[in-house]
Order: structure tokens, then C-alpha cells, then sequence
């Protein structure tokens, strides 16, 4: 940068420091020009205001703050010096070889060492003040003020003091930022701008860096990511999620308003200045999302982490195109993009892994008790998780579902997605479900039970279903699509009803009129078949306790109303013989009592069934009076 140098070594003043005061100097009257005479009073006026600041010659001015001693005579200190060089400026251009000029540029050089020591020290001991979340919230923290001005009650001394308190703060920032900007505007324009931005930046960058390492964030080498275990790398994601938000909105934001406000008047130093201290913490910071998708391990749960990363950087593009908007930091801008692309290879990639899972899933292994399995489980986990993401949208906008994707019409309608929030997202997750919904067919055809296998496929398809009701995808698959899978539910229900309880309800008989006799081998015959089934049935467990209720009451319905009109008319004719004395082991509320006990079997039953047989108590004792009412 061009200074302005009137000597052959402005840092030497062996020559200089005995050259006479301008009091004792002056030049013949008729010989001054008019720039002359405008020097002569200048250097009258500057000599005493900068020569009291002079470290190296008064002990006072070495020990003392000119800006905190008497801010007062800091901006009049400021003022004279801008005025000394508008005279020296206009000499210069008039008579360059006038002799005023060396004591102008001796005094000029004591006040920019002058200025270049306060320039630090204000650096250097406001940093509260100059905080960057303090800078950067300063606006806001101000509207809120103002807000809460209008609620203050006289006689609320509390929240007085608070907003006055607040009102302190704020003003010492404004005056830090004021007198910042007075002596780089100061230094710049007399051409000691390259001193005053040296120490802005050694100072702001090493608060950028400082920052960027208390948030978590460190730069990472390919080969170290590699290494790292799920959990680690895991932990160093979550950190970088926080420090992504603080960082963008607190820290470069603030650094970029303070940046601002001190070189307001000289665009080119305010984007460089702001470049050399933000653009490596910020490269570090976006930078690591990149890394992460180029080097992570691969894990099921890698995908959560990847959504949140990419959510966190395309939620606050418009800041970081914003704050970051000079050209020489559009690299930064563009890793925050490039890492958005690779974010959103991974999750596709991701999805189809995840699919690939699905159909490696063995058909081999069954569910004791016909519950639901843990992969029905953990894939509608992964699956309604997935469904929150909003983003997905976004990130699948160009990508279709594999080819071999051929859903059933009956099973999903795509011209119902055209409605959905996202098709191209609905019709992803209605394919997943549809592998499942397969794998759990091949499953089901292992059980030796045909009953069980009915109500293996119905217990899933109930949890499917309410895991989709309980989430975001109920809005993405639609109600239409939950109505015919709850259809289905109950056809899978039906089936079971008819292969486990229709040779129990065709055993009762229901023509009432028969002899002892016969009535004795009915009543021997359904004591059999409804024992040997309910022994069967008290291995299996209904976790869903709509379904389970539901199942219940409809075998009631059709067994106790029947066998009870049987009961009521042949117990008293079986009990006159002697020989027929216990033959009647059932009333109608033994067989009522026996049918609630049904489907809540624990151990190998799956955790959500003990959760939801709990969370359905009291609809089960509403069942329960049903029940009785049936046997009565």
C-alpha cells in the first residue's frame, strides 16, 4: 500500500528529532505560498496533541491509553491527525520540496505509532465486547430491549436495571467499533493501512481459530477418518452439528459485521481483511462433511447422521452465500456446496445399501408366538425416522427407486403420489415396505401352524401400519393406502379366526334337541377341541391390543352366544345320570374367562408386545365385560 514518506527512513529520526519546532521555525512572510501558511498553523496546532503521545519520549504516553484516558481527546488526537495529512497532501502536491514537510512526516510517524498501539490494545482487551455472538446479536439483543421497554413498569426495578445493564453493554460495543473505524480510516487513508490491517488480522484470525477449536472441530486427514471407530466419528458428527450453527450464525456472522464496520470506507481491505481471517477456520468447518462421506464407515445408522449434516449446511446456505459473498472467499461457498453433493451421494447410496439389506434377510427365521419380528421392527424404525426428513425430497428430487422396482398396483397406486407432499420419496418408502411386506410372506410360509401363519402376517402388518399412523409417513403414503392395508390386517385376522376356532365353533352343536347321551359325547367333543386349541392358542401373543380385541370378541361372538344356548338346555338333562358326573367341564364363563386370558403370552414375545399389552389394559377390560356379557 502507498505511503506517504517525506524521508529516506521514516522508522530513523537521528535527523529528524533535532529539527526546530515549527514556533521556532518559519519561513520569510512574502516567501509562503498559501499551503505553506496552511502548514505553519497545522503543525502549531498537531505538535503539542501528538508529542504528549509519544512512547518514546514520555513515560506517561508509554503506561497510558490514549482511547481509555480521555476518549475525548482520542478523537480530537484522531482529528488532527487526519488534518496534519490533508495538509501535508496538499503541500506536497503544491512545493514536494518544502522543508515544513519533514517535521509534518516526523510528527505523522509518532501518531501512527501512536494509533498502531491503541489499534491493538482496543483489539486486544474488548473482546467481550467484540465477541462475535455479542456482535452478531447486538441488533437483535437491541430489539428485544426495545420490546421489553414497553412492558417495564416504573416500579419493576429488576427489569430496569437489567435493560439498563443491557443498554451499558451495547453502548461500550458501539463506542469500541467507533473508535476501531476512526483510527483505521485514520491509518488507511495516510497510508499505514498495511500496519493497522496486520494487527486486525493476527488478532481476529487467531479468535476465528480460537473458535472454531472450542466448538469441536478439527481438520481431519482422509486417512484418520478412515481409522476412526462408528461411535468416535459419531460423537466428532454431533459436535460438528452443534458448532455448525454457532459458527455461522454467531461467530462468522459477528466476525463479518465487525469487519464491516471498521473498514466500512475501503471495500477492497474489508473483503481481504475478512478473507484472511475467516476462510481457513471456515474451510476447516465445512470441509468436514466432504470427509466424512468420502471416508466414513459404512453403518445402518450412518444415513441419520448424514440427513442431519446435510439439513444443518442447506438450512443456512443463504447465510453462508451471504456472509461469505466477497470473491475472494467464494471457495468457501463452494465446499459448503461440494459438501451438500457428496452428503447427498451418500444418502442415496445409503438407501440402496439399505435395500440390499432387506433382501438379504433370511426367510428361515421365524417368531416364537407369531409376534412381530425384530426386522419388522427395525426396519419400520429406520423407516418413520427417515420419513421426518423433509430434505430427502430434496436429495432424491433426481433419483428413482431401483429398476427393478415394480410395485404392484394393488399394493401401491403411483398415481396416488402425485398428491403426496414428495413422490419421489413416497414412492421410495412404498417400495422398502413392499420388500418387507415380501420378506415377511416368505417367513410366514415356515410356520408348521397355519393359524400362526396367518397371524404372523397379521400382527406385522398391524405394526407397519401403526408406525406409519405415528409418523410423518402417514402424510407421505396417504390415508387411502393405510385404509387397504388395514383391510388386509383383518382378512390375515379372519384367516386365523377360521383355521384356529372353526373346528371349536362347528363343534358345538345347534340343534339343541338330542339325548343325554348325545349331548354328553357334544359336550366331551367340545371340551376337547376347545382345550386342545386354547393350549394351542396360549403360545401365540397379539401385541397390538386393537387387533388382539378384536380378534377376541369375534370368536366370542360366534362360540359362547352358541354353545351357551346349548349349555343353558342340555346341562340339567347330562346331570340327572350319574354316569355322565363331571362330563361338563365349561360354563359359558369358564370358556369367556379362558378366551381374555388369550394372546398375552411373555418371553420370547418381543418387547413392543409387552409395551402395547400394557398400553391397552384398560381397553382389554372393556373387552372383558364384553365377554362376559356374551357368556351370560
Amino acid at each position: 500500500m502507498k505511503k506517504w514518506c517525506f524521508c529516506s527512513n521514516r522508522s530513523s529520526f537521528s535527523f529528524i528529532a533535532h529539527y526546530p519546532s515549527p514556533s521556532r521555525f518559519s519561513l520569510p512572510a512574502p516567501s509562503r505560498s498559501l499551503s505553506d501558511s496552511v502548514m505553519v498553523q497545522t503543525l502549531e496546532v498537531a505538535d503539542p496533541v501528538i508529542v504528549k503521545w509519544d512512547p518514546d519520549t514520555s513515560t506517561y504516553a508509554k503506561v497510558t491509553s490514549l482511547f481509555y484516558e480521555n476518549r475525548r481527546e482520542a478523537l480530537e488526537f484522531v482529528n488532527t491527525v487526519n488534518k496534519l495529512h490533508k495538509a501535508m497532501h496538499s503541500l506536497v502536491s503544491e512545493n514536494s520540496n518544502s522543508e515544513l514537510l519533514i517535521r509534518a512526516q516526523q510528527l505523522m510517524q509518532i501518531a501512527m505509532k501512536r494509533l498502531q498501539k491503541e489499534f491493538y490494545q482496543i483489539l486486544s482487551l474488548n473482546r467481550a465486547q467484540l465477541d462475535p455472538e455479542s456482535v452478531s446479536n447486538r441488533s437483535s439483543r437491541t430489539s428485544a430491549r426495545s420490546s421489553l421497554s414497553d412492558f417495564v413498569d416504573e416500579s419493576d426495578d429488576e427489569i430496569r436495571v437489567a435493560e439498563e445493564l443491557i443498554g451499558d453493554v451495547e453502548d461500550s460495543a458501539k463506542r469500541v467499533m467507533s473508535d476501531l473505524k476512526s483510527i483505521a480510516d485514520c491509518m488507511i487513508s495516510s497510508g499505514y493501512g498495511g500496519e493497522c490491517v496486520r494487527i486486525y488480522n493476527i488478532i481476529r484470525k487467531s479468535i476465528v481459530d480460537e473458535g472454531i477449536y472450542k466448538l469441536g472441530v478439527e481438520k481431519m486427514k482422509s486417512v484418520h477418518v478412515r481409522k476412526l471407530d462408528y461411535e468416535v466419528l459419531d460423537l466428532k458428527i454431533r459436535n460438528w452439528l452443534e458448532a455448525m450453527k454457532i459458527a455461522v450464525d454467531s461467530l462468522f456472522n459477528g466476525e463479518r459485521i465487525l469487519c464491516d464496520q471498521v473498514f466500512s470506507s475501503w471495500d477492497s481491505i474489508r473483503e481481504s481483511s475478512y478473507t484472511e481471517t475467516t476462510k481457513q477456520g471456515a474451510s476447516i468447518l465445512f470441509g468436514f462433511p466432504e470427509n466424512v462421506a468420502k471416508n466414513g464407515k459404512k453403518s445402518p445408522e450412518r444415513i441419520f447422521r448424514t440427513l442431519d449434516m446435510y439439513t444443518a449446511i442447506a438450512d443456512r446456505i443463504p447465510e453462508i452465500v451471504s456472509i461469505f459473498s466477497f470473491p475472494s472467499t467464494s471457495s468457501v461457498v463452494n465446499q459448503a456446496r461440494s459438501s451438500l453433493l457428496k452428503l447427498a451421494e451418500l444418502v442415496r447410496s445409503d438407501l440402496t445399501e439399505f435395500e440390499t439389506l432387506l433382501n438379504k434377510e433370511s426367510l428361515k427365521t421365524t417368531v416364537a408366538g407369531a409376534g412381530v419380528d425384530k426386522f419388522t421392527i427395525n426396519t419400520m424404525n429406520y423407516l418413520s425416522l427417515l420419513g421426518d426428513y423433509s430434505i430427502l425430497a430434496d436429495i432424491l428430487l433426481d433419483s428413482s427407486p431401483p429398476e427393478n422396482c415394480l410395485l404392484p398396483e394393488a399394493f401401491f397406486d403411483r398415481s396416488s403420489s402425485k398428491n403426496s407432499p414428495s413422490p419421489v420419496v413416497t414412492l421410495w418408502l412404498a417400495w422398502l415396505i413392499f420388500v418387507v411386506v415380501c420378506k415377511l410372506d416368505g417367513k410366514a410360509e415356515h410356520y408348521k401352524d397355519v393359524s400362526h401363519a396367518y397371524l404372523f402376517l397379521a400382527n406385522n402388518l398391524q405394526h407397519i401400519i401403526s408406525k406409519i399412523q405415528s409418523s410423518n409417513l402417514r402424510y407421505l403414503l396417504g390415508d387411502d393406502w393405510i385404509i387397504k392395508r388395514e383391510s388386509e390386517v383383518k382378512k390375515f385376522a379372519a384367516s386365523y379366526e377360521r383355521v384356529a376356532w372353526s373346528h371349536v365353533i362347528d363343534a358345538v352343536p345347534t340343534n339343541s334337541e338330542m339325548t343325554a347321551e348325545e349331548a354328553a359325547d357334544c359336550f366331551k367333543r367340545v371340551n376337547t377341541v376347545f382345550e386342545e386349541t386354547h393350549r394351542k392358542q396360549l403360545t401365540v401373543v397379539i401385541p397390538n391390543g386393537k387387533l388382539r380385541d378384536e380378534i377376541k370378541l369375534s370368536v366370542a361372538g360366534k362360540l359362547l352366544p352358541a354353545y351357551r344356548k346349548f349349555y343353558n338346555v342340555q346341562r340339567s338333562e347330562v346331570g340327572k345320570e350319574r354316569k355322565y358326573a363331571g362330563i361338563v367341564k365349561y360354563a359359558p364363563e369358564d370358556m369367556g374367562k379362558a378366551l381374555s386370558d388369550l394372546f398375552f403370552r411373555s418371553g420370547s414375545s418381543s418387547a413392543s408386545a409387552s409395551a402395547s399389552a400394557s398400553a391397552s389394559a384398560s381397553a382389554s377390560v372393556s373387552v372383558s365385560e364384553s365377554l362376559k356379557s356374551l357368556s351370560r
